[in-house]
């Protein structure tokens, strides 16, 4: 596949409210357009049409597709990084939270399935996309590496277990297994189902107590 453009990844920030709407209105445009036609077959027209806009317009925001798609891309990952509406007190169980976060995770991913197809083949010759990807893998590698370690302090998880590694692998088969199914469509679960046996894996792979 053909390289990217090296446009910015940000444009200039729109200076009025009326501006900022109508990047916003753009940047919906094109997630419309980015799913429907994927990303080499979607067209700057189609997206100012979309928005309602002039062609010339869209090119007062973004200097190309390439542009308005690292944005658009950057901020789904951003919606699979927020933290959860409701905490997480302590007082949950090891063994909930990480149901719960695998859950979030792949209720957000679901959710957003279309473009998040988009993304995925994207990131695989964009450098830009691939490291908002990677920015997103690296939170949730870091936070569950923070939980690892206090698990072994705690003593409920093998303590022989290298806490990075153990992260990185385990989120990468979260995140893999996420595209597989809600993108390629790989095989049909039952969400909760998926969910629940995520959850066993990622319990009888750090050997905690109680599982």
């Amino acid at each position: 596949m053909p390289e990217l453009a090296t446009a910015s990844l940000e444009a200039a920030a729109p200076r009025s409210k009326k501006g900022a709407k109508t990047r916003a209105r753009l940047v919906r445009a094109a997630k419309e357009v980015f799913e429907r036609d994927g990303f080499l077959n979607a067209r700057i027209s189609d997206i100012a049409a979309t928005a309602g806009l002039s062609h010339g317009s869209f090119y007062h925001y973004f200097e190309s597709k390439e542009q308005v798609f690292r944005e658009l891309a950057r901020a789904q990952e951003s919606v699979l990084t927020a933290s959860p509406e409701d905490g997480e007190g302590r007082s949950v169980s090891p063994l909930e939270r990480i149901r719960r976060a695998n859950r979030r995770y792949l209720e957000r991913y679901r959710a957003e399935a279309r473009i998040m197809g988009v993304i995925e083949q994207v990131s695989r010759y964009d450098e830009h996309v691939r490291e908002a990807r990677a920015e997103t893998q690296k939170h949730f590698a870091d936070r569950a590496e923070r939980g690892i370690r206090r698990l072994q302090e705690e003593g409920l998880v093998d303590r022989n277990l290298s806490p990075p590694i153990a992260a990185m692998a385990l989120g990468a088969m979260v995140a893999r297994f996420a595209e597989l199914w809600l993108v390629q469509g790989y095989a049909e679960y039952d969400f909760d189902e998926a969910v629940d046996q995520l959850t066993r894996l990622w319990c009888n792979a750090l050997g905690l107590e109680g599982a």
